[in-house]
């Protein structure tokens, strides 16, 4: 039971293209903004979408395969928990971010109409 008391699972679309970093340990970070989608009827019987954004990160291996194959606009699915932290922007104002650290990405839809993963 342990390993869902922090779980999140989403399935949606790279935002922007992803950004990576290489640590001076040697391991890669990815950060993405990352959209979901929900479809429902309003009281007019008309479909309306709601998308939500996230921020994920990911880290070595995970990152390098977000690097390799998940560019702007790919639908993807991720799997992970979520994080929060705090920090002090420029103007010393305390900001509070919520991300969703992915250990797992599963490939979904077509990229450039290429179905392969390489």
């Amino acid at each position: 039971m342990s390993t869902i008391k922090n779980h999140v699972q989403l399935i949606g679309n790279v935002g922007q293209e992803p950004t990576f970093t290489n640590l001076e340990n040697g391991k890669k970070v990815a950060r993405f903004s990352f959209a979901t989608n929900e479809y429902y009827k309003n009281a007019k019987g008309e479909k309306v979408q709601n998308t939500e954004w996230h921020t994920v990160i990911a880290w070595g291996k995970t990152a390098e395969i977000i690097e390799k194959y998940a560019g702007k606009g790919k639908e993807i699915g991720v799997s992970g928990k979520l994080k929060s932290r705090s920090y002090e922007d420029s103007e010393g104002v305390k900001r509070y971010v919520t991300e969703v650290e992915a250990n797992e990405i599963l490939l979904l839809g077509v990229k450039n109409g290429n179905t392969s993963a390489e």
